[in-house]
Protein backbone atom coordinates (compact mmCIF):
# COMPACT_ATOMS: atom_id res chain seq x y z
CA UNK A 1 0.00 0.00 0.00
CA UNK A 2 2.66 2.26 1.51
CA UNK A 3 4.90 1.64 -2.27
CA UNK A 4 1.64 2.17 -4.24
CA UNK A 5 1.07 5.53 -2.77
CA UNK A 6 4.04 6.76 -3.09
CA UNK A 7 4.17 6.28 -6.81
CA UNK A 8 0.90 8.00 -7.23
CA UNK A 9 1.74 10.69 -5.14
CA UNK A 10 5.15 11.38 -7.34
CA UNK A 11 3.61 11.03 -10.78
CA UNK A 12 0.29 12.15 -10.00
CA UNK A 13 1.61 15.85 -8.38
CA UNK A 14 3.90 15.81 -11.33
CA UNK A 15 1.18 15.44 -14.02
CA UNK A 16 -0.60 17.93 -11.76
CA UNK A 17 1.97 20.30 -11.86
CA UNK A 18 1.97 20.18 -15.33
CA UNK A 19 -1.31 21.04 -16.08
CA UNK A 20 -1.35 23.46 -13.34
CA UNK A 21 1.25 25.37 -15.31
CA UNK A 22 -0.73 25.09 -18.55
CA UNK A 23 -3.86 26.14 -16.91
CA UNK A 24 -2.26 28.98 -15.33
CA UNK A 25 -0.04 30.30 -18.23
CA UNK A 26 -3.77 30.53 -20.28
CA UNK A 27 -5.59 32.37 -17.14
CA UNK A 28 -3.11 35.58 -17.62
CA UNK A 29 -3.24 35.16 -21.07
CA UNK A 30 -7.11 35.49 -20.81
CA UNK A 31 -8.01 32.29 -22.61
CA UNK A 32 -8.95 30.25 -20.17
CA UNK A 33 -11.99 29.31 -21.88
CA UNK A 34 -9.63 27.47 -23.99
CA UNK A 35 -8.88 25.12 -21.20
CA UNK A 36 -11.36 22.25 -22.07
CA UNK A 37 -8.71 21.05 -24.69
CA UNK A 38 -6.90 21.22 -21.72
CA UNK A 39 -9.03 18.72 -19.51
CA UNK A 40 -9.85 16.70 -22.99
CA UNK A 41 -6.01 16.00 -23.25
CA UNK A 42 -6.28 14.54 -19.15
CA UNK A 43 -8.82 13.13 -20.03
CA UNK A 44 -7.94 11.33 -23.11
CA UNK A 45 -4.62 10.41 -21.38
CA UNK A 46 -6.39 8.78 -18.20
CA UNK A 47 -8.55 6.58 -20.39
CA UNK A 48 -5.13 5.59 -21.79
CA UNK A 49 -3.06 4.92 -19.18
CA UNK A 50 -5.68 3.07 -17.41
CA UNK A 51 -6.43 0.99 -20.69
CA UNK A 52 -2.53 0.17 -20.44
CA UNK A 53 -3.04 -0.68 -16.58
CA UNK A 54 -5.54 -3.35 -17.58
CA UNK A 55 -3.42 -4.73 -20.10
CA UNK A 56 -0.65 -5.27 -18.05
CA UNK A 57 -2.94 -6.91 -15.30
CA UNK A 58 -4.56 -9.19 -18.08
CA UNK A 59 -1.35 -10.03 -19.40
CA UNK A 60 0.51 -11.44 -16.07
CA UNK A 61 -3.11 -12.96 -14.92
CA UNK A 62 -2.62 -15.06 -18.17
CA UNK A 63 0.45 -16.57 -17.04
CA UNK A 64 1.51 -19.43 -15.25
CA UNK A 65 4.37 -21.18 -13.51
CA UNK A 66 7.34 -20.36 -14.76
CA UNK A 67 6.39 -18.18 -17.31
CA UNK A 68 4.53 -15.94 -14.38
CA UNK A 69 7.60 -16.24 -12.22
CA UNK A 70 9.20 -14.79 -15.90
CA UNK A 71 6.72 -11.77 -16.64
CA UNK A 72 7.08 -10.68 -12.62
CA UNK A 73 11.25 -10.53 -12.79
CA UNK A 74 11.20 -8.83 -16.29
CA UNK A 75 7.85 -6.39 -15.36
CA UNK A 76 10.07 -5.56 -11.99
CA UNK A 77 13.26 -5.43 -13.67
CA UNK A 78 11.77 -2.77 -16.22
CA UNK A 79 9.77 -1.11 -13.59
CA UNK A 80 13.16 -0.14 -11.96
CA UNK A 81 15.02 1.25 -14.89
CA UNK A 82 11.64 3.09 -16.11
CA UNK A 83 12.06 4.71 -12.08
CA UNK A 84 15.56 5.03 -12.48
CA UNK A 85 15.43 7.18 -16.21
CA UNK A 86 12.70 9.37 -14.53
CA UNK A 87 14.65 10.19 -11.41
CA UNK A 88 17.72 11.24 -13.78
CA UNK A 89 15.37 13.11 -16.42
CA UNK A 90 13.22 15.13 -13.49
CA UNK A 91 16.94 15.70 -12.03
CA UNK A 92 18.35 17.24 -15.37
CA UNK A 93 14.64 18.37 -16.95
CA UNK A 94 13.07 19.93 -13.65
CA UNK A 95 14.12 23.32 -13.59
CA UNK A 96 13.38 24.05 -17.15
CA UNK A 97 9.98 22.30 -17.56
CA UNK A 98 8.00 25.33 -16.54
CA UNK A 99 9.76 27.83 -19.12
CA UNK A 100 9.47 25.22 -21.97
CA UNK A 101 5.78 24.60 -21.21
CA UNK A 102 4.92 28.23 -20.53
CA UNK A 103 6.53 29.00 -24.57
CA UNK A 104 4.35 26.42 -25.45
CA UNK A 105 1.03 27.21 -23.76
CA UNK A 106 1.88 30.91 -25.21
CA UNK A 107 2.78 29.93 -28.66
CA UNK A 108 -0.42 27.50 -29.29
CA UNK A 109 -2.75 30.40 -27.02
CA UNK A 110 -1.32 33.23 -29.63
CA UNK A 111 -2.01 31.11 -32.72
CA UNK A 112 -5.76 29.57 -31.26
CA UNK A 113 -3.85 26.07 -31.48
CA UNK A 114 -6.52 24.13 -29.49
CA UNK A 115 -5.13 20.79 -30.88
CA UNK A 116 -1.66 21.75 -29.42
CA UNK A 117 -3.12 22.47 -26.11
CA UNK A 118 -4.76 19.61 -26.25
CA UNK A 119 -1.25 17.75 -27.21
CA UNK A 120 0.56 19.10 -24.47
CA UNK A 121 -1.65 17.95 -21.61
CA UNK A 122 -2.48 14.35 -23.06
CA UNK A 123 1.75 14.08 -23.33
CA UNK A 124 2.25 14.76 -19.96
CA UNK A 125 -0.59 13.18 -18.09
CA UNK A 126 -0.24 9.99 -19.95
CA UNK A 127 3.86 9.88 -19.78
CA UNK A 128 2.92 9.91 -16.13
CA UNK A 129 0.16 7.23 -16.59
CA UNK A 130 1.28 4.72 -17.93
CA UNK A 131 4.71 5.08 -15.84
CA UNK A 132 2.54 4.70 -13.22
CA UNK A 133 0.55 1.56 -14.77
CA UNK A 134 3.59 -0.09 -14.86
CA UNK A 135 5.09 0.36 -11.08
CA UNK A 136 1.49 -0.38 -10.08
CA UNK A 137 1.71 -3.86 -11.67
CA UNK A 138 5.47 -4.53 -10.49
CA UNK A 139 4.28 -3.21 -6.47
CA UNK A 140 1.55 -5.44 -6.75
CA UNK A 141 3.43 -8.76 -6.86
CA UNK A 142 4.68 -7.49 -3.31
CA UNK A 143 1.10 -6.64 -2.03
CA UNK A 144 -2.74 -7.57 -2.62
CA UNK A 145 -4.23 -5.61 -5.19
CA UNK A 146 -6.70 -4.21 -2.70
CA UNK A 147 -3.69 -2.51 -0.84
CA UNK A 148 -2.25 -1.59 -4.06
CA UNK A 149 -5.65 -0.17 -5.33
CA UNK A 150 -6.28 1.52 -1.87
CA UNK A 151 -2.68 3.02 -1.76
CA UNK A 152 -2.77 4.19 -4.91
CA UNK A 153 -6.20 6.15 -4.93
CA UNK A 154 -5.08 7.99 -1.76
CA UNK A 155 -1.81 9.28 -3.08
CA UNK A 156 -3.61 10.01 -6.82
CA UNK A 157 -6.00 12.18 -4.45
CA UNK A 158 -3.40 13.73 -2.52
CA UNK A 159 -2.04 14.51 -5.21
CA UNK A 160 -4.78 16.02 -7.11
CA UNK A 161 -5.31 18.12 -3.68
CA UNK A 162 -2.10 19.59 -3.81
CA UNK A 163 -2.32 20.35 -7.55
CA UNK A 164 -5.75 22.24 -7.23
CA UNK A 165 -4.67 24.10 -3.74
CA UNK A 166 -1.17 25.48 -5.47
CA UNK A 167 -3.59 26.43 -8.49
CA UNK A 168 -6.49 28.01 -6.71
CA UNK A 169 -4.11 30.00 -4.87
CA UNK A 170 -2.34 31.19 -7.87
CA UNK A 171 1.04 30.35 -5.67
CA UNK A 172 4.59 29.69 -6.68
CA UNK A 173 6.40 26.37 -5.17
CA UNK A 174 9.57 25.21 -4.63
CA UNK A 175 8.79 21.66 -5.25
CA UNK A 176 12.44 20.66 -5.24
CA UNK A 177 12.41 19.63 -1.74
CA UNK A 178 9.67 16.99 -2.23
CA UNK A 179 11.37 15.54 -5.45
CA UNK A 180 14.66 15.34 -3.60
CA UNK A 181 13.09 13.43 -0.40
CA UNK A 182 10.52 11.14 -3.08
CA UNK A 183 13.47 10.74 -5.19
CA UNK A 184 15.34 9.04 -2.38
CA UNK A 185 12.16 6.79 -1.28
CA UNK A 186 12.16 5.75 -4.94
CA UNK A 187 15.62 4.64 -5.61
CA UNK A 188 15.27 2.38 -2.62
CA UNK A 189 12.09 1.01 -3.76
CA UNK A 190 13.53 0.33 -7.55
CA UNK A 191 16.40 -1.51 -5.64
CA UNK A 192 14.28 -3.65 -3.79
CA UNK A 193 12.08 -4.05 -7.25
CA UNK A 194 15.63 -4.93 -9.10
CA UNK A 195 16.37 -7.70 -6.22
CA UNK A 196 12.66 -9.01 -6.83
CA UNK A 197 12.92 -9.23 -10.03
CA UNK A 198 16.42 -11.23 -9.65
CA UNK A 199 14.50 -13.67 -7.04
CA UNK A 200 11.64 -14.64 -9.34
CA UNK A 201 13.88 -14.82 -12.31
CA UNK A 202 15.93 -17.28 -10.18
CA UNK A 203 12.60 -19.14 -9.09
CA UNK A 204 12.01 -19.44 -12.82
CA UNK A 205 15.77 -21.17 -13.32
CA UNK A 206 16.41 -18.25 -15.61
CA UNK A 207 19.50 -17.01 -13.35
CA UNK A 208 21.79 -19.09 -11.49
CA UNK A 209 21.39 -19.18 -7.80
CA UNK A 210 25.23 -19.71 -6.67
CA UNK A 211 24.66 -19.29 -3.00
CA UNK A 212 20.72 -19.71 -2.03
CA UNK A 213 20.40 -17.96 1.66
CA UNK A 214 23.55 -15.82 2.92
CA UNK A 215 21.83 -15.35 5.64
CA UNK A 216 18.27 -15.93 7.43
CA UNK A 217 16.76 -13.52 9.70
CA UNK A 218 13.18 -14.28 9.43
CA UNK A 219 13.51 -15.42 12.80
CA UNK A 220 13.89 -12.09 13.72
CA UNK A 221 12.39 -9.86 11.70
CA UNK A 222 9.75 -12.15 9.47
CA UNK A 223 9.26 -11.02 5.60
CA UNK A 224 5.93 -12.21 5.91
CA UNK A 225 4.83 -10.39 9.24
CA UNK A 226 3.08 -7.05 8.87
CA UNK A 227 6.18 -5.25 9.54
CA UNK A 228 8.21 -7.72 7.22
CA UNK A 229 5.33 -7.19 4.43
CA UNK A 230 5.50 -3.04 4.76
CA UNK A 231 9.51 -3.49 4.47
CA UNK A 232 9.15 -6.07 1.55
CA UNK A 233 6.65 -3.60 -0.52
CA UNK A 234 8.57 -0.46 0.08
CA UNK A 235 12.32 -2.07 -0.25
CA UNK A 236 11.78 -5.43 -1.29
CA UNK A 237 13.20 -6.63 2.37
CA UNK A 238 13.50 -10.46 2.28
CA UNK A 239 14.91 -12.30 5.52
CA UNK A 240 16.68 -14.90 3.62
CA UNK A 241 18.16 -13.62 0.09
CA UNK A 242 20.03 -15.14 -1.85
CA UNK A 243 23.61 -14.17 -2.95
CA UNK A 244 22.81 -12.20 -6.49
CA UNK A 245 20.25 -10.70 -4.66
CA UNK A 246 22.31 -9.22 -2.39
CA UNK A 247 24.59 -7.71 -5.15
CA UNK A 248 21.74 -6.87 -7.28
CA UNK A 249 20.72 -4.78 -4.94
CA UNK A 250 23.64 -3.51 -3.23
CA UNK A 251 25.22 -2.25 -6.99
CA UNK A 252 22.42 -1.12 -7.78
CA UNK A 253 22.06 1.25 -5.11
CA UNK A 254 25.39 2.01 -4.89
CA UNK A 255 25.55 3.05 -8.55
CA UNK A 256 22.23 4.90 -8.77
CA UNK A 257 23.03 6.45 -5.61
CA UNK A 258 26.47 7.88 -6.64
CA UNK A 259 25.17 8.88 -9.54
CA UNK A 260 22.32 10.69 -8.33
CA UNK A 261 23.91 12.16 -5.69
CA UNK A 262 26.72 13.58 -8.25
CA UNK A 263 23.74 14.91 -10.89
CA UNK A 264 21.96 16.58 -7.75
CA UNK A 265 25.27 18.28 -6.77
CA UNK A 266 25.93 19.60 -10.56
CA UNK A 267 22.95 20.94 -11.55
CA UNK A 268 21.87 24.56 -10.68
CA UNK A 269 19.15 24.76 -8.61
CA UNK A 270 16.20 24.05 -9.55
CA UNK A 271 13.51 27.09 -10.69
CA UNK A 272 10.35 27.22 -8.46
CA UNK A 273 7.34 25.55 -10.18
CA UNK A 274 3.92 26.93 -10.02
CA UNK A 275 1.03 27.15 -11.40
Amino acid sequence: MFASLLITLREGLEAALIVGIVLGVLRKLGHADRSRAVWAGVLAAIVVSVAAGLALNTLGVAFEGHSEEIFEGVAMLLAAGVLTWMIFWMQRQGRRIQAELESDVRRAATTGNTWALFSLAFVAVVREGIETALFLTAAAFSATPAQTLLGGAVGLIVAVALGWLMFAAGKRLDVRAFFRMTSVLLILFAAGLVAQGVHELQEAAVLPTFVEHVWDINPILDENSTVGSILKALFGYNGNPSLLEVIAYGVYLGVVGIVSLRQGRAMVPAAEVGS
